[in-house]
């Protein structure tokens, strides 16, 4: 199926959105190339992770404007979203030669939450073992892949803490805004999902 105007119209909107992020890295002064790639990488990728998860409540509508099964659609944002911000550690650590980046901190609750991305970063891998494990856990791999959430809680925490960028009022503007859109999707699926099971029960209750 042929993507559709809206489809276009939107990927229009996310290309954007990623050039808009890179515009701003880029024109911010910088002395290290090694720090301008990681943080966008851990930009683009995060973008890419909110909105595989914004996207989670439309199944049909994702259909209809991309063309393309909900799942393809998503799987293809979710894989962006594992690569880069993988590499962002990866490039810091170069940058640094300290390997230490990759152990996450817990000797304050202050420190925990400034250098939350580590932590993040193994959450992530948990979250997409989720899905790779669904069919030994069908009970619990929604409740591995729901940590996607918190993923991008401490994201967003990490980079309001200590990102470079985030003193940038578009890229402050931009994230804590796919944050927010992130917490709306997850409770309209939820929603959804209640007046699913809600009017499935009245069926049930009328042909009783």
């Amino acid at each position: 199926m042929a993507l559709s105007r809206a489809g276009m119209l939107l990927a229009a909107v996310i290309l954007a959105l990623y050039a808009l992020v890179a515009a701003v890295v880029l024109t911010t002064p910088y002395e290290n190339p090694f720090t301008v790639i990681a943080r966008l990488l851990a930009l683009w990728g995060y973008l890419a992770l909110a909105i595989a998860a914004i996207l989670t409540p439309f199944l049909r509508e994702v259909m209809a404007v991309f063309g393309r099964p909900f799942l393809a659609v998503h799987h293809t944002f979710a894989a962006v979203g594992l690569l880069l911000p993988t590499l962002h550690p990866v490039t810091l650590a170069i940058r640094s030669m300290n390997p230490a980046l990759f152990i996450p901190t817990f000797s304050s609750w202050e420190r925990f939450w400034l250098l939350a991305g580590q932590p993040a970063l193994y959450l992530l891998y948990i979250a997409f073992a989720g899905v790779l494990l669904r069919k030994y856990i069908p009970k619990y791999w929604r409740w591995v892949h729901g940590l996607i959430y918190v993923v991008l809680l401490f994201a967003v925490v990490h980079g309001n803490l200590i990102g470079t960028d985030f003193r940038d009022p578009i890229i402050w503007a931009l994230y804590n805004t796919l944050f927010v859109l992130v917490v709306g999707a997850f409770i309209l699926k939820r929603w959804r999902k209640m007046q699913k099971k809600r009017g499935a029960g009245r069926g049930r209750g009328a042909r009783g």
